[in-house]
């Protein structure tokens, strides 16, 4: 049970760094409004590390069930505990997707265009093109998952076989910078959900909200973002495990 709370803690920090800093730069009126793609990605990378670090030593911080899934399907995880690992993480995004649009409250009704108010919550494909932006989501979640291994795996090796010492200070660091990179090369086409609770959390968020003039959640495209960080999660880590780099 500690696990799964500190999942959902941990996914409802990402959500409120990570959606907060959208709605800082797309919110009408906020002192970061237009400050850019650079401000969101790195926003982001520093979600991570953060929740990383607030949770990372009691349950992982997988905070993506692309992570849990990917770890069990190469056996660094408990199959029995993905199911409670996953319902934390979409409650956690929820409820850090309402923290967001609370603590921005003032701010939506001045802001006239209703995708700049579901783009606070969920990702948006910047051309639709269902076959790319799936390939697009699956390249991006690969990419995380590859990287993670690839950090403890280096971790391992720098302390003799001893990640936990490397991970304990650095490693939530490092996947916040891993997330930057993702978000500033790949994040352009789809906004790099990477992440099924992230998107598709916020995104019942900003369907039951009473957000003025928010117009619809985008429900035909929410599939993709759930769907394609599964699949390309599990072959990140699939892909890293076959080669060998973690023996």
């Amino acid at each position: 049970m500690e696990s799964y709370i500190a999942e959902f803690i941990g996914t409802m920090v990402l959500i409120l760094f990570g959606d907060g800093v959208v709605a800082a730069v797309l919110l009408r009126a906020s002192k970061a409004e237009n400050s850019g793609w650079i401000v969101i990605t790195f926003g982001w990378g520093m979600a991570v590390a953060m929740a990383v670090y607030a949770v990372g030593w009691v349950s992982g911080a997988h905070i993506n069930p692309a992570v849990t899934v990917a770890l069990a399907v190469v056996g660094q995880f408990d199959w029995a505990q993905v199911p409670g690992y996953i319902i934390a993480q979409f409650l956690g995004a929820f409820v850090g997707a309402v923290l967001v649009w609370l603590a921005y409250l003032n701010h939506w009704e001045g802001t006239a265009d209703p995708v700049l108010k579901r783009g606070v919550f969920c990702t948006i494909p910047q051309i639709r093109n269902t076959p790319a932006n799936f390939v697009t989501e699956v390249i991006g979640t690969a990419a995380l998952l590859f990287g993670i291994l690839a950090i403890l795996g280096s971790g391992a090796q720098i302390q003799g076989g001893q990640s936990e010492l490397f991970t304990a200070g650095l490693f939530p660091l490092l996947v916040g910078l891993l997330v930057f990179a993702i978000g500033l090369s790949l994040g352009g086409p789809t906004g790099y959900a990477i992440n099924p609770a992230r998107d598709l959390g916020p995104r019942v968020a900003h369907a039951v909200l009473p957000i003025p003039g928010k117009g619809d959640s985008d429900w035909s495209y929410s599939w993709i973002p759930v769907v394609a960080p599964l699949v390309g999660g599990i072959i990140g880590a699939v892909l890293y495990t076959v080669l060998g780099f973690g023996d």
